[in-house]
């Protein structure tokens, strides 16, 4: 199948200054991506939810007995686990020990019987599967709209492989271009000071920035399961640099993680039209 083709240094702010963004990335990386299809049930009666199981079952494939694994979070990593507990329950799987990446995976995990453990008990992992927000053509992320970034970055930077699944609504040619949110952690303390500098960091690329509310209709800010704040930033334009914005947005302090994950995929698992498809590095 022919092969599917997608697509500030690091400084120190006390100020909203804007930056102009540089188009040269930082990390000038040329992967060779391969991909295979699986053809599938026609997407045309098929679900985003269907979509997503299809990516999940495909990527459990790579699941053996006796691994230690990532648990995502997540609609799509939700699918994963439950799979991944039908097939424990079945035998077809053993002696496979779970690292989650949040509350709401650990309970659900608990719930089918699978085996838990933590980073700090099992800090290398074989495998860690987890969806994503976006993805670009070099397999870099926008994840956390979920919440959960900064355990996910954790937990999937400590894995050997990292697994990614998703629908095809997740494919952008530049990351930020769904205009949908990239997440930043911060503290709660002077969240507002750190908005006000996220929104000046980036005001080129005319971002929006706004502290995220738990959705239920208040004004309460959304609390992750690290006790922090969530800032959104909403771009009317791709990033041009994401190892650049990453630095930047890091070198501030009160901000504890960002929703790029860079360089970090070793394979992405995307179900859609023409079925299941895998691109890898």
């Amino acid at each position: 199948m022919a092969s599917l083709s997608l697509q500030l240094s690091s400084l120190h702010h006390t100020s909203t200054t804007p930056l102009i963004l540089r188009t040269a990335p930082l990390n000038l990386r040329t992967p060779t991506q391969k991909q295979f299809s699986i053809r599938s049930q026609s997407a045309s009666v098929l679900s985003q939810d269907d979509l997503k199981k299809l990516a999940a079952d495909k990527a459990v494939e790579s699941v053996k007995s006796g691994m230690i694994l990532g648990l995502g979070t997540g609609s799509t990593a939700a699918f994963v686990v439950d799979k991944l507990g039908q097939l424990l329950s079945t035998g077809q799987l053993s002696n496979i020990i779970g690292i989650p990446t949040s509350k709401r995976t650990q309970e659900q995990a608990a719930s089918l019987n699978i085996p838990l453990s933590t980073l700090d008990m099992h800090p290398h992992m074989d495998l860690a599967i987890d969806g994503a927000d976006e993805v670009d053509p070099n397999l870099d992320l926008v994840k956390g709209r979920g919440g959960a970034l900064l355990r996910e970055k954790m937990v999937e930077a400590a894995s050997s492989s990292f697994i990614v699944v998703a629908d095809d609504s997740k494919l952008v040619s530049g990351l930020g271009g769904s205009g949908l949110a990239m997440p930043v952690e911060v503290v709660q303390f002077c969240w507002k000071y750190n908005l006000v500098r996220l929104e000046g960091l980036f005001k080129e690329l005319g971002v929006e920035a706004k502290l995220r509310l738990v959705g239920d209709g208040s004004e309460k800010p959304y609390v992750t399961d690290n006790g922090n704040y969530i800032v959104d930033l909403y771009f009317k334009n791709p990033i041009k640099d994401g190892f650049g914005a990453g630095k930047e947005i890091s070198a501030l302090e009160g901000v504890v993680e960002h929703g790029l994950f860079l360089g970090m995929a070793t394979s992405v698992i995307i179900a859609g039209k023409t079925g299941v498809e895998v691109m890898a590095k």
